[in-house]
């Protein structure tokens, strides 16, 4: 597993740049709602490998509640876009 660590790391830290680019060049709002989106998957992601490769558990309740902070903000900016009240 030691071999492949650089390899995924790697993986994940180009994920996160490709999606980086797209939340800042847009061109459109969705776009970029996608994007952190996309970013919030990976960062759950890595935070799981994280956990795994360390043996740390507590990282597997940080992966969840990034996950939970990740949906509900995607739910929200969507409702926004979408011109409703986040309350509806």
């Amino acid at each position: 597993m030691d071999f492949f660590t650089p390899a995924i790391l790697f993986g994940f830290a180009l994920s996160l740049l490709i999606a980086s680019y797209r939340l800042v060049r847009g061109p459109t709002a969705p776009d970029r709602v996608i994007a952190g989106d996309a970013m919030a998957s990976v960062a759950v992601a890595l935070l799981v490998f994280l956990s795994f490769h360390y043996e740390e558990a507590m990282l597997l309740d940080i992966a969840l509640l990034t996950a939970l902070l990740g949906f509900i903000g995607t739910l929200t900016i969507a409702k926004y876009l979408e011109g409703r009240e986040v309350a509806d």
